[in-house]
């Protein structure tokens, strides 16, 4: 196990959510932290609930301090490659190094494929694997110069099998899972180890805000709804939390072996991948 205690962990959609509970994580191992969120900017073709805002990210980047490490927060549209390529060139100036990617940004919509508009799929398309792509390129460069690096994406079960409803969400993280795969063995005798970690059911924004209320019967709450899901879906009876996948992130991090491997934290909801 490698100790990371005084390395640069870069978070992409960090304000919040899966992303704040892996930040936090890496904190407590001693990690500084770089939280890059969109601060309430729109996305084109995405209008259907707000993103996190500079108020959420400027909270986060508290939060992250009061553990005892520095943290820097980022305004970014990881899917503007001007964009991603000056957040780098920020963090390398403030810190002089990059070790770990975590590139969880990600939206997320609820339509059938006849209803589904060519920009809400452009969208999506957009943030959750091209996002990846971009920003995975823009710190290898310097992880390949210093021989050493992490880079855990955040795909979901959807990536790996799919949901009605969900056919371009589900697409955009099978991409992120191919895209792990392959980067992997590009860089596998580099020092480098590319992974994803794929989530279950977890209580964020996104599943409140979209999933709860589009998956919901007749009468109920987007609260009884979500209940409802957990307890269909997870064998376990109880959802995941941001934390579970932050102390995953942190132990690929620590192993150099791992690499090219996509880990499902679900609860059982999906056995045979």
């Amino acid at each position: 196990m490698e100790e990371l205690k005084g390395r640069v962990a870069v978070i992409t959609g960090g304000a919040r959510g899966i992303g704040l509970g892996i930040a936090k994580e890496f904190a407590k191992a001693g990690c500084n932290i770089v939280l890059v969120d969109i601060c309430g900017r729109k996305v084109r073709g995405y209008p259907k609930y707000d993103l996190s805002s500079k108020e959420d990210l400027d909270k986060a980047v508290e939060e992250i301090k009061k553990l005892g490490v520095k943290c820097l927060g980022i305004c970014c549209d990881v899917s503007k490659w001007d964009e991603v390529k000056d957040m780098v060139d920020r963090v390398l100036k403030e810190f002089g190094r990059i070790d770990i990617l975590v590139n969880n940004a990600g939206i997320i919509t609820a339509a059938s494929v006849l209803e589904l508009k060519e920009d809400e799929w452009d969208a999506i398309m957009e943030v959750n694997a091209k996002g990846v792509f971009l920003c995975s390129k823009a710190v290898l460069p310097h992880m390949l110069e210093r021989k050493w690096g992490r880079i855990i994406n955040i795909a979901s079960v959807a990536g790996k099998s799919g949901y009605a409803s969900l056919s371009h969400y589900c697409a955009s993280k099978f991409a992120v899972i191919g895209f792990t795969q392959s980067l992997a063995k590009e860089v596998a005798d580099k020092g480098i180890t590319v992974n994803a970690i794929c989530p279950g059911i977890v209580n964020t924004h996104m599943w409140f805000a979209c999933l709860s209320k589009a998956w919901a019967k007749p009468g109920e709450t987007p609260e009884e709804a979500y209940k409802r899901i957990v307890k269909e879906l997870i064998p376990q009876g109880v959802d995941q939390t941001p934390e579970d996948m932050g102390r995953l992130a942190v132990f690929l991090a620590m192993n150099p072996h791992i690499t090219g491997q996509s880990i499902n934290v679900d609860g059982g909801h999906q056995t045979a991948h």
